[in-house]
């Protein structure tokens, strides 16, 4: 009679077990299945709205200083020289080698005085503008930098800020991007179509490789 009792009981446990490992692995895919369909469906608006997903615009602010990233199609140093006339910051760097002296010229046709206009003229990457520019804002003579805005193309504005907001992260760094090419329309016309697409590779690469989160 004990030894058919202790059999029954310890069916009963292998049972309720049986019962837990089963609906504890079926709640863990529902929740895997459901967070696959998130992700899924943000990778799609990501595609399909990068407008949405890489543009950032940080709107009116005032800063210390200007930073103009090379690259693009020369929309940058015009969306400079309109900040500056509206007088969100009294001086202007350009970054960027190979870009820096066409981007100054480009300032300067623009109405820029050329004696605020400083040069960083080493670097080659997006990482690259970030480190030398900071080491040069903290470096220089001029009063302490404590806001910096970003210049760059719209599609190349949320790496950007990124990358200065990772290296630097005791200065408050805005983005006021460029629009240029911004209707879907224009994309293939204007030629960005690659530079877009490049950047849902370059953001989780820096990310991994560099440590600088997107978001």
């Amino acid at each position: 009679m004990g030894l058919t009792l202790a059999a029954g009981c310890d069916k009963a446990g292998k049972l309720s077990f049986s019962f837990v490992v089963n609906w504890t692995r079926k709640w863990f895919l529902k929740i895997g299945l459901a967070l696959l369909a998130v992700f899924l469906l943000l990778a799609a608006a990501a595609f399909f709205f990068p407008q949405w997903f890489l543009c950032v615009d940080n709107g009116p602010v005032k800063s210390d200083v200007i930073v103009v990233l090379g690259g693009g199609s020369h929309e940058r140093p015009e969306r400079a020289a309109e900040l500056f006339r509206e007088r969100v910051a009294p001086r202007i760097i350009v970054s960027g080698l190979g870009d820096c002296k066409i981007n100054r010229r480009l300032l300067i046709e623009a109405g820029v005085p050329s004696g605020v206009i400083e040069m960083e003229d080493q670097s080659r990457t997006t990482k690259e503008n970030a480190q030398f520019v900071i080491q040069w804002l903290r470096k220089s003579n001029l009063p302490p930098v404590k806001r910096v805005i970003i210049v760059t193309s719209w599609y190349h504005s949320r790496r950007a800020l990124a990358c200065f907001r990772h290296y630097a992260p005791d200065i408050q760094f805005y983005s006021c991007p460029s629009y240029f090419a911004y209707a879907r329309a224009d994309w293939s016309r204007k030629g960005i179509v690659n530079r877009i697409r490049l950047e849902y590779v370059k953001l989780p690469g820096y990310w991994i490789r560099y440590g600088v989160w997107p978001f």
